[in-house]
């Protein structure tokens, strides 16, 4: 049987480079269309023997008409058609093992010319052009380089215009744009800033703190039907109910823009018997029906005993709170019209809130004003102006002060020392400013503006090459905190130490110690796991009445802080596919049916076998973005899988190939459909390898939560149906009959894992994906760790002082 050459190209994650140079070389010979393959006798010989019968004209198998393969490796496309010809041939893939022996002699000769081939042109391309393009500052890094130059915490990012993920990463340079628009959203982000920096410079910021007693949280009018809570005994009650905006509390309107910190201390009401406590949300926004959008701000278990949690959150002026019973498997009150009323809740025995009080407070989260201060202004005085009712600053030399606060600034914006005369237009441009209104702070406001705008700001500028010591501090810096590099980095760069591996590895702990370092791994899983896409998809609340938003942000931090704690201890990669603990609230553990006594503070929980969990897979968070919310594929879990955690790129249908449309009459399960798909060889060859994983999750239902069978009938009828097969074989032969075996097949190749992981490292960290040219350093980076059993840390650290993060 022939096998479709081009989609067995398209499905394979490692082909060996010979293989696919034989292969080209033969097609070309006999097809006379390039010298470049009669100089490899090898190729010629191989693709003549072993391709050309199945893979010539326009009824080539799956399309792939291989005499018709460019010779052009200057070309993208064509670079990358022909490392996936390697990878096949060197997999064992192709030629067919039914179409014909292929003697060993053979296919060594036609790897081994055409890796030469492949190697020798990227080689010269990178010392061109480096291995990375031009990589600018995606929404993130631009955010935080933000707050960080003018000591500022206000949110940014989400001004700007969505970005594209490449290679899963918005990081990756080839993904990244720059338009007409893009700068127009960019300059009006920067006055924005501006804006904050000097007016919390400038100005002493009120921060009164507010005392808000239940009898100031309440409803005014005890007769009217609102959304307010009602007074009951001295408290502030809020009963479960399914009112919008129920719950929401007008004395917390923020006055303006700004941080705010809150203290809530209230107590629940009327507890289920089966519950230790009730589950409460907080959230934010308008809370009126013309701006429907609520902010997440957190979410408590209240007990029968007053407690006391703090949040912080960002509000905008007039957004409010909202805190309600949030668990939506409680029973709720009835209320018409969509208003309550109050005496209506307390008699139709619901659970409900109470709140003793909420204390209030405009914070810096980040930043004082003296910070502000400190980066804006420096040490220059401010005095106000009477006339012009607004400050100046007290200075004997503006030109001079004008001149040394740029210059400080743009040596930190840059990123590197900046000689005077490099910035001299933006010098000229600000004392312009400074000679025509005699105004320091915008004249000022405007040399920074000009700066902020300048392409040595908005891109990483890098030389092809081995990266200097202060272009290291960049790409560290970005990796690791998504910001500029702190006056520590500078110094080393300085003096020339970054690019001693010791150095950097020392600086890796520190900056992942550091506060900024914290949130490392929140912000890499948001794109390597999908954890932004969250929100994407929601199950039906038919089918899965359990799930909620709690639930939800619940299964995020499980995610994060299981991830973190890899990396603190160094926790092998084998704990992505299998691990003895997770990390749980009572909320989670419930809605998952492990049964522990646990309360509203996520903490490690060690796990059973009868708890039907165990690794990263097994998670809800990447169960439920894996899923559409009405039903599972193991197709689309296959897929994720794959790719995300065992690094095997699955490609899009081969161009030109029109797609299956597989006979499934008669199929009564999705694994009898996929057997019927496979039929087909050309599918066959992708779903061998991204099956396998999807069937093993099969147990898992779209909200996350365990099933021994698919549910039948109607919806909202959990009736079990067919049981779930969750075995399968593996493309080398190996069969598992569960999860829990093919968890123990896949933690036997730890080098595989940790591979993947890896390789995500240096495509986030440098920029640029892994090219065929990087597979060998992508392996010494692996086997570097192999004492330290695959720790993630290990990895993170030889990835990061390897020569593919520290050269461009």
């Amino acid at each position: 049987m022939r096998c479709g050459f081009l989609t067995f190209l398209n499905t394979t994650r490692r082909f060996r480079f010979p293989q696919i140079l034989s292969l080209v070389a033969t097609t070309t010979a006999l097809s006379g269309l390039s010298p470049v393959y009669a100089q490899h006798a090898s190729i010629s010989k191989f693709t003549q023997n072993q391709c050309l019968d199945c893979h010539t004209g326009k009824e080539s198998e799956a399309g792939f008409d291989l005499s018709a393969l460019g010779t052009d490796l200057s070309d993208h496309a064509t670079y990358e058609r022909w490392v996936q010809v390697f990878d096949r041939v060197e997999a064992g893939e192709m030629p067919p093992k039914d179409y014909a022996e292929v003697p060993q002699k053979e296919s060594k000769a036609f790897l081994g010319q055409v890796s030469s081939w492949l190697t020798k042109a990227r080689e010269e391309q990178v010392a061109h052009e480096g291995r990375v393009r031009g990589r600018r500052l995606n929404n993130l890094q631009l955010e935080r380089s933000l707050h960080d130059l003018l000591g500022i915490d206000i949110p940014l990012a989400v001004r700007f215009p969505e970005e594209q993920r490449t290679e899963g990463f918005t990081t990756v340079a080839e993904g990244q744009t720059m338009s007409h628009f893009q700068l127009e959203k960019h300059l009006n982000v920067v006055d924005l800033a501006l804006d904050e920096a000097f007016r919390k410079a400038l100005f002493e910021d009120d921060r009164p703190l507010q005392k808000l007693d239940a009898d100031k949280i309440v409803r005014r009018n005890p007769k009217s039907r609102t959304r307010e809570p009602e007074l009951i005994d001295g408290l502030a009650v809020t009963w479960s109910g399914g009112v919008t905006f129920y719950g929401r509390i007008p004395a917390t309107t923020a006055p303006k823009d700004g941080w705010y910190r809150f203290k809530v201390r209230a107590k629940a009401l009327k507890i289920p018997e089966n519950r230790e406590g009730i589950w409460c949300t907080v959230r934010s926004g308008r809370q009126i029906s013309s701006s429907p959008i609520q902010k997440w701000v957190g979410a408590f278990e209240a007990t029968d005993e007053i407690q006391e949690w703090t949040y912080e959150t960002w509000l905008e002026k007039g957004d409010m709170l909202e805190i309600r019973p949030g668990d939506v498997t409680l029973k709720k009150a009835r209320f018409a019209g969509g208003q309550v009323g109050t005496g209506e809740g307390g008699p139709q025995d619901v659970p409900g809130i109470a709140i003793e009080s909420i204390e209030m407070q405009k914070i810096f989260r980040d930043y004082s004003p003296d910070d502000a201060r400190r980066l804006v202004i420096g040490k220059l005085g401010r005095e106000w102006d009477k006339k012009a009712k607004q400050h100046r600053l007290v200075t004997e030399n503006p030109e001079g002060d004008l001149t040394e606060l740029l210059h400080r600034f743009a040596e930190r914006a840059f990123r590197r020392p900046v000689a005077v005369e490099e910035i001299q237009p933006y010098i000229d441009l600000a004392r312009q400013s400074l000679g025509q209104s005699d105004d320091l702070i915008l004249a000022l406001r405007h040399g920074y503006r000009a700066l902020l705008c300048s392409p040595k700001f908005l891109y990483l500028p890098e030389d092809p090459g081995q990266l200097d010591d202060y272009e290291i501090a960049s790409r560290l810096s970005y990796f690791l905190w998504n910001s500029v590099p702190d006056e520590t980095l500078l110094k080393l760069a300085e003096q020339k130490k970054l690019s001693q591996p010791e150095i950097l590895d020392q600086q890796v702990d520190r900056m992942l110690a550091d506060r900024r370092g914290r949130e490392f791994v929140r912000d890499f899983t948001a794109d390597w796991l999908d954890l932004s896409q969250i929100d994407f998809t929601e199950p039906d609340r038919r089918l899965y009445p359990e799930f909620d938003v709690i639930v939800q942000q619940s299964m995020v931090e499980e995610t994060v802080a299981f991830v973190q704690n890899m990396l603190d201890k160094n926790l092998s990669v084998k704990h992505l596919i299998d691990s003895d603990h997770t990390y749980l609230n009572s909320r989670l553990a419930r809605f998952y049916e492990i049964d522990r006594e646990l309360s509203d503070e996520l903490v490690p929980v060690n796990l059973k076998a009868e708890d039907n969990r165990g690794g990263l897979i097994t998670q809800g968070a990447i169960l439920k973005v894996t899923a559409n919310g009405t039903t599972t594929s193991p197709v689309i879990r296959g897929v994720w899988i794959s790719e995300r955690i065992l690094g095997i790129p699955v490609p899009p249908v081969p161009a030109g190939v029109p797609a299956i449309e597989p006979d499934i009459r008669g199929a009564t399960t999705i694994r009898e459909m996929l057997e019927k798909h496979k039929s087909d060889a050309s599918c066959a060859s992708c779903h061998v390898k991204i099956d396998p994983p999807g069937f093993a999750l099969e147990n898992y239902d779209p909200a996350g939560q365990w099933r021994d069978a698919y549910p039948k009938g109607q919806k909202g009828k959990r009736v079990p149906g067919t049981p779930v097969n969750s075995g399968d074989e593996l493309p080398d032969g190996r069969a598992f009959k569960n999860l829990e075996e093919f968890q123990e097949l896949i933690a036997s190749d730890p080098e595989g894992l940790a591979r993947n992981v890896a390789e995500k490292f240096i495509t986030c960290g440098t920029g640029a994906a892994i090219d065929f040219v990087d597979r060998d350093e992508i392996e010494a980076i692996v086997a570097s760790t192999a004492d330290d059993n695959y720790g993630l840390r290990s990895i993170l650290k030889a990835s990061i002082t390897s020569s593919l993060f520290v050269t461009k």
